[in-house]
């Protein structure tokens, strides 16, 4: 199989620090990912600057909060982005974004940004999603609280405009999301029903959902990255620290050596242990004219003998020599 794509998304653990978000970026080139992706907004192009109810976040990681106060912390400035996309160039890691408004795409595009993003909540951003399209460059579609509807009305939308370089990601939009709620066995038929790249996007605690997604046909995984979650922030609580990080890498890349390719051998003498299967043996000391029977012909170990299959055939026949207990059986001392 090909490499899985590993993203490391930074979202809001730089924690309003720019150093923090360079130093990340390459932490997450030394944990083994191939990219690292950020998000592209501020709080004035995602929401409204409102304490109505509508606009408070209920009870969980970040209860108290109104979408406008929450977004002022995680957001990463814009000023950062051209310095972020040039330190990700040069630790050889692939930058992207994920952008949240026309805006956000002008400005990327200014940057060369070479793959978009659409983030669960946007898929239905309809809007949006076309004027990324017009792009015309690869797009990582992210479906957490998309019904089948939604997923395929933004294909069509993307296929419109001429886009058809697409991954869509299962993604379980909990943050931190319980490992029951991942329903993996979604990414092949995603695959099958949509003809698509199909992927992971995560919000599990540990590596198990991204191994469990490689191994049923996932090529992208992305999963939310922290120096360390001493730091804090929006983010932290359902994000990797670099150490655990590098172990999901390296797990991965293990279970992508274990899927290898499909693989049925035709030349039994290639196949490595072929010889400790059974194949038929004289039992025991036999005469000339002597009854073959299930006594003096066997299949046993090894494998160097006449196949198992024909002892029904020659039990019955009669040995056309003498043979001494332990020859290798062949069908021609049957007659």
């Amino acid at each position: 199989m090909s490499k899985t794509f590993i993203i490391a998304e930074l979202s809001a653990n730089h924690n309003g620090s720019k150093q923090v978000a360079l130093d990340s970026i390459r932490a997450a080139k030394k944990a083994g990912a191939d990219a690292i992706k950020i998000q592209t907004y501020t709080a004035d192009t995602l929401t409204l600057n409102c304490d109505a109810p509508d606009f408070r976040l209920g009870k969980g990681l970040w209860e108290g909060e109104t979408f406008y106060t929450l977004y002022q912390k995680a957001y990463t400035p814009w000023e950062w982005h051209e310095e972020i996309f040039r330190v990700a160039r040069e630790e050889g890691l692939v930058c992207f974004s994920t952008p949240f408004d026309k805006t956000a795409v002008d400005l990327l595009e200014e940057l060369n940004n070479p793959i978009y993003k659409i983030a669960s909540f946007e898929i239905t951003d309809i809007p949006l999603i076309k004027y990324i399209a017009t792009k015309h460059k690869p797009v990582i579609l992210s479906t957490g609280i998309a019904m089948e509807e939604d997923i395929q009305l933004a294909l069509d939308t993307l296929r419109g405009e001429g886009c058809n370089d697409i991954t869509l990601l299962k993604c379980t939009s909990a943050y931190p999301a319980p490992i029951e709620d991942a329903n993996l066995l979604t990414i092949p038929d995603m695959k099958q029903r949509f003809g698509v790249r199909v992927g992971l996007s995560d919000h599990t605690e540990g590596a198990t959902v991204p191994m469990a997604a490689v191994a049923l046909g996932a090529e992208v995984v992305e999963k939310h990255f922290i120096i360390d979650r001493s730091i804090g922030g929006p983010d932290s609580a359902f994000s990797m620290e670099a150490h655990e990080f590098k172990a999901m890498v390296e797990s991965i890349r293990q279970v992508e050596k274990a899927l290898g390719t499909v693989k049925y051998p035709t030349d039994p003498s290639k196949i490595k242990g072929r010889d400790y299967c059974r194949s038929l043996y004289v039992a025991e000391d036999v005469k000339a004219g002597e009854l073959i029977t299930e006594k003096n012909v066997r299949s046993v170990r090894p494998g160097y003998g006449a196949h198992p299959k024909y002892l029904a055939e020659v039990i019955g026949k009669r040995f056309a020599t003498d043979h001494n207990k332990g020859e290798r059986f062949a069908l021609d001392m049957a007659i």
